[in-house]
């Protein structure tokens, strides 16, 4: 009985990132608006599921989160410059993706960093692959969490996303469950976030 009512709330919560996410996508123009409040609903719905896990100190916050989060930035920026006869319709697609679903107004950049990022790590580590990982050994938790992580963005209508969302759900999973500590995770999202779309965009 606890195994099925477990699974009734992952899948339920799957079913409720898929629902909220096709509809934020629908709509550019207010993409932001629904977004943002789609991740605040998969928020509580990740708190009231699953206790939060923090088994790291303030200085692992600090250097393991922002390391990480630059790291992966440097993986994703050699492989935008560096994909060869690709180049072209990988820029292309990049600068759509800015153009349609990158943050342009200041309470855009408010909610990515504290909203989008704490969101999905909530809801995708803490939650979803927490949940995984009770069924799963380590390794295929993690990779089936990043695979349903990559899945509500195929809405968005752009591949480049889809697999992008792939690998940074494989780097946060794995960083996740080798510390057991939210808040590294959401640091990296978070530095993560603000190089690819403030510091440094791939424009």
């Amino acid at each position: 009985m606890r195994l099925q009512a477990a699974d009734l709330r992952l899948l339920l919560g799957l079913l409720l990132a898929h629902l909220l996410l096709f509809f934020s996508f629908q709509d550019k123009s207010v993409f932001w608006y629904i977004y943002t409040a789609s991740l605040l609903l998969l928020i509580t719905y990740a708190i009231l599921q699953e206790d939060v896990d923090d088994q790291a100190g303030f200085f692992s916050y600090i250097s393991l989160g922002v390391l990480s989060g630059l790291l992966l930035y440097g993986i994703f920026w050699i492989g935008y410059h560096g994909v060869g006869f690709l180049k072209i319709g990988l820029q292309r697609d990049t600068h759509q993706l800015y153009r349609w679903f990158g943050p342009s107004l200041f309470w855009e950049y408010l909610a990515l960093i504290l909203v989008a990022g704490p969101g999905e790590e909530l809801f995708w580590r803490g939650f979803i692959q927490k949940r995984l990982l009770n069924y799963f050994k380590p390794i295929v938790g993690i990779v089936i969490g990043a695979i349903l992580y990559a899945s509500v963005h195929i809405y968005s209508g752009q591949f480049i996303l889809v697999f992008a969302a792939f690998i940074s759900g494989l780097a946060w999973g794995a960083l996740y469950f080798w510390k057991k500590s939210m808040p590294i995770v959401i640091v990296s999202h978070l530095v993560f976030d603000i190089m690819i779309f403030i510091i440094i965009p791939f424009k």
